[in-house]
């Protein structure tokens, strides 16, 4: 097979010089970064071996067939190769379809036998949500020894898990996005609190993907939390003198500029680990148990929907396959002629 470097004679139908075109089409034209274009190059070198091993020679040789071959044999493995997941068969096959795409545009092949193949569909991936249990205790964890950093933390998963705010659009609030309009008997309007839990109503204006906003109710254990940052932490903290821009922020650093996503994805890793909660953690987590427990307790997939900001509801569909399992674990337990 030629080396992808070096084109021959009949540079407009011999594969390997089109793909050396190709590449270079990506690198200067379209600015492609050295480990994008990398991974191009290893995928297009890999599809040149498998043409050249089916003896294929011109581009207009190549078949749809072929190229599901291909896809098949990505799939399956080889000698010198393992076999690849679906999300990494996917990717080689977006490369190869991209380089047809160039070779007919560019007038280097007279037809494109990789438009009708389609990339396999990666397996999907179902949300990891915590038990009720385990983030009860992070969100103990984070309050702990009751430190004005502590109170931020506490106030930041709080308001993550009551809200179902992505981090980033928590560590992007300013104090002003908050409403927390105190019911009649608010204790912390010098009234009586009438009822455990009820004594608050708030909301928050979360800012979302592509700009949009939406405004999300904040329940009382949140609000609590967030109250206690603020009157007792959050001073403290924007006395430090932050940047400037930062003094709107909500959640400050302890050097009194705005929390980073980083910093605050840092505060729920320590908050589990205190806690001992051995799962995995991620800045998804929860967002993910608040969308569950939600559906787990009766909530419309679709009043789901709006909380979480998803333009659609097949997204959040994919949280009922979570609580679908769940009951099925609690039938197989539970019911007396579940198993045989």
């Amino acid at each position: 097979m030629p080396a992808l470097d070096a084109p021959t004679a009949a540079a407009t139908d011999q594969p390997a010089a089109a793909v050396r075109t190709y590449l270079d089409h990506l690198s200067v034209e379209r600015g492609l970064a050295a480990n994008t274009l990398a991974s191009y190059r290893r995928d297009l070198r890999r599809y040149l071996a498998h043409l050249a091993a089916t003896g294929v020679e011109r581009l207009d040789d190549v078949t749809e067939a072929g190229v599901s071959t291909f896809l098949v044999h990505l799939r399956e493995g080889d000698a010198d190769h393992p076999p690849l997941s679906a999300t990494s068969a996917a990717r080689t096959v977006v490369a190869v379809r991209g380089f047809h795409r160039f070779a007919l545009a560019d007038g280097l092949a007279a037809h494109d036998p990789a438009s009708g193949v389609k990339p396999p569909t990666p397996a999907k991936r179902l949300p990891k949500a915590l038990p009720l249990a385990d983030v009860e205790a992070i969100l103990e964890a984070a309050g702990a020894p009751g430190t004005s950093l502590a109170l931020r933390d506490r106030a930041l998963l709080e308001l993550l898990y009551g809200t179902g705010a992505r981090i980033s659009e928590a560590v992007g609030l300013d104090v002003d996005d908050l409403d927390l309009a105190p019911h009649e008997g608010d204790p912390h309007d010098g009234g009586q609190q009438e009822a455990a839990g009820d004594a608050f109503e708030g909301t928050v204006l979360l800012r979302g993907k592509g700009g949009k906003q939406r405004v999300v109710p904040v329940g009382s254990y949140a609000i609590e939390a967030v109250r206690a940052y603020l009157v007792r932490a959050r001073p403290e903290l924007a006395g430090l003198g932050g940047p400037a821009g930062t003094g709107g922020a909500l959640f400050l650093n302890a050097r009194g500029g705005r929390l980073s996503r980083q910093s605050a994805w840092t505060v729920l890793t320590r908050a589990a680990e205190r806690a001992g909660v051995t799962r995995d953690v991620s800045p998804h987590t929860l967002r993910h148990s608040f969308a569950t427990h939600l559906l787990d307790g009766g909530a419309d997939v679709r009043v789901v929907q709006e909380l979480l900001g998803h333009a659609s509801v097949t997204t959040t569909q994919v949280y009922t396959l979570v609580t679908v399992d769940n009951l099925r674990e609690v039938f197989a337990t539970a019911h007396p002629r579940a198993r045989g």
